[in-house]
């Protein structure tokens, strides 16, 4: 289930956006939770089954697309499909908006894309 980031998961966020090779640093790390949760056009989504397990975060474009600017999932949980889930609430989420990855996310985002069309 995706939900909403809150102040109070914070650690949680941090250690997984961490597992994303731009998000190494710690400083670049705490710059982005800045990022996501002071400006309006970010945001961050949790995917939690019986825990916390994956992230994904977003920023509103100009043209009223959506942008996936993140998207993680704890290691122990990875080929199990959860960030495929991940865009497919994203995209349930917000149906009005054409949700498309940046430079880090396009290769998932793609390999989603393609095995989506599969099933």
């Amino acid at each position: 289930m995706l939900i909403r980031y809150k102040k109070n998961y914070e650690k949680i966020a941090m250690g997984l956006l961490s597992f994303m090779p731009s998000e190494k640093d710690l400083k670049k790390l705490q710059a982005t939770m800045r990022q996501y949760e002071m400006e309006e056009d970010r945001q961050l989504f949790l995917w939690k089954e019986e825990d916390i397990i994956g992230i994904i975060g977003t920023q509103l474009l100009e043209n009223e697309g959506l942008e996936i600017q993140h998207i993680s999932v704890n290691p122990s949980h990875r080929l199990q499909g959860i960030g495929k889930k991940m865009v497919k609430a994203l995209k349930e989420t917000f149906p009005n908006k054409a949700i498309q990855p940046n430079e880090y996310t396009a290769a998932f985002f793609d390999r989603c894309d393609t095995k989506e069309e599969r099933d």
